[in-house]
């Protein structure tokens, strides 16, 4: 077993409290920011992999996904800022 399939486990794990704050979450704060999490997470799994397959394309794919990611973490905080008011 190598280190990358230490972390991937170790990712694996991570999922599992993200998974119950989206569901059991009490506010949509928490939801929103699990969901995140839970998105990041997913990213960090697809570099690992890609890392672990020697696979470059896949960097090209976490590339992108990091920057629909941030742009989606940004319209959630808007959203949910806008619901505060």
């Amino acid at each position: 077993m190598t280190l990358v399939d230490l972390a991937l486990a170790a990712l694996a794990l991570a999922f599992l409290p993200a998974i119950w704050r989206i569901v059991r979450g009490p506010t949509d704060a928490d939801r929103a920011t699990a969901g995140d999490f839970a998105f990041f997470l997913f990213v960090a799994v697809a570099a690992l992999l890609g890392v672990r397959l020697d696979t470059p394309m896949l960097f090209d794919v976490v590339l992108i996904a990091t920057l629909v990611g941030f742009l989606g973490t940004v319209f959630l905080a808007r959203l949910v800022d806008r619901r505060d008011r």
